[in-house]
């Protein structure tokens, strides 16, 4: 059968890469792809936006598409899942109205308050002088959050008042984030560690992935800008049996049934960014209503489950039914940035060390790539790599990851050098 995968990042090469691998699959396309999705064996880019829904429906069908996986979140928002269902194709992803749950922070608070799931202390504002009056009663650190898709970088933890005010005056009058910030969620900043949980929803049934921990701050030591994030690992040595029950029970399971209840059954990828105190209770910070990026590289690295065959049992409502099957070892990826990221990149300069032999249990995975007209390998965006490496030790995937990522150059690359840090700590003590 051929499946399609819609979008052009890592998170898609590397959904491409894992469906591509299923016996089931004859052939996978990827709209628009990248260069790395270009390179895959069983895969083919086709040059149709993500974002452009009648052809996006226009060729599933032409192509007899027998389903489609959804990437990012910007299409599902904007109601791709709904336009494939009414034209009767099979399409992985929550509808427009289940979305809303990451195209609204605002939604995604009142949500969590209304179902009892924990979560920070917050105030949504469209005015100015409102937010800032919020601002003066409340103790620093805060956190200021455009309300809508900002491609991950919509948050800035501000360390005083006098920060989180500027930060809402910028983001409300469109300066920061354009339309994404006319509303904006200000609230208390939690502290603790962060924990990425991502589980497989059918409408009723969860099935939870492995679990992971995304690194979003550019620089080392958790410092700098917010970005979209520049590494991540999998499994997640904090999450152990009772924090996943907890989890479970207190903020996966209540956000589907709460879903449900109000109208807007959820289907495909959920993801709960979470943040962990020191007594283990865990707190929503945000809710992404697909796979993380880049997460999902590491994750699906380490899967030994058929990818094709979980999406058709999310599809066919059979997912009480169904289990997923991990490698053993830890995955660690490693983010490879161009110069300016998180804000403004220069495109087009030649990536060299790509077409060097792939070591054993790594992969590199493309997310702002291209190829230009002399066939070669080029930056196209600001997350361009992820390089990722399995070991039996946190320390050792790591390792590999680095030796992957130290044969990879470009003009101005950049990448962080403590990914997976706070895991090998863990590992040390024990």
């Amino acid at each position: 059968m051929r499946v399609l995968v819609i979008g052009g990042g890592g998170r898609e090469h590397a959904m491409a890469w894992a469906l591509a691998r299923s016996e089931r699959v004859s052939e996978v396309l990827v709209a628009p792809g990248n260069a790395g999705t270009a390179r895959e064996p069983k895969v083919r880019n086709v040059q149709v936006g993500a974002e452009d829904i009648p052809a996006l429906v226009q060729m599933a069908r032409e192509h007899q598409v027998a389903f489609t996986v959804v990437g990012p979140e910007a299409p599902l928002v904007a109601g791709v899942v709904d336009a494939f269902q009414e034209a009767g194709l099979r399409c992985l992803g929550p509808t427009a109205d289940a979305a809303e749950l990451e195209g609204s922070k605002a939604f995604a608070k009142a949500f969590m308050a209304r179902n009892g799931i924990p979560t920070a202390a917050y105030e949504s504002f469209d005015h100015l002088d409102a937010a800032q009056d919020y601002i003066r009663e409340q103790k620093a650190p805060l956190v200021v959050k455009a309300d809508g898709l900002a491609s991950g970088k919509g948050v800035e933890v501000a360390a005083t008042k006098d920060d989180a005010m500027l930060a809402a005056e910028r983001m409300l009058s469109g300066q920061a984030f354009g339309e994404a910030g006319r509303r904006v969620v200000v609230e208390e900043c939690l502290q603790g560690e962060e924990l990425s949980f991502i589980a497989l929803v059918d409408g009723e049934d969860v099935l939870a992935m492995a679990s992971s921990q995304d690194h979003k701050p550019r620089d080392d030591g958790d410092q700098g800008p917010n970005t979209g994030g520049m590494g991540a690992y999998s499994p997640a040595p904090l999450m152990d049996g009772p924090l996943y029950e907890r989890v479970m029970e207190t903020i996966v399971r209540p956000t589907v049934r709460g879903l449900a209840a109000e109208g807007r059954p959820y289907q495909g990828f959920l993801y709960a960014g979470l943040m962990v105190d020191e007594r283990g209770e865990p707190r929503v910070l945000e809710y992404n209503c697909r796979l993380g990026d880049p997460e999902a590289q590491p994750l699906l690295f380490r899967l030994r489950s058929d990818f094709a065959e979980l999406c058709m049992a999310a599809l066919d409502k059979e997912l009480n039914a169904t289990t997923m099957e991990w490698d053993p070892r830890t995955a660690v990826g490693v983010v490879m940035v161009a110069a300016g990221y998180p804000g403004s990149v220069e495109r087009g300069d030649p990536i060299d060390g790509l077409d060097e032999p792939e070591p054993a249990d790594t992969k590199v995975f493309h997310g702002g790539t291209a190829i230009d007209g002399e066939g070669r390998v080029v930056t196209n965006g600001g997350r361009v790599l992820c390089c990722c490496a399995l070991g039996e030790r946190v320390s050792d995937a790591q390792a590999a990851a680095y030796r992957r990522v130290a044969g990879i150059h470009w003009d101005g690359v950049f990448y962080r050098r403590d990914i997976g840090a706070k895991a090998i700590a863990r590992e040390n003590r024990g």
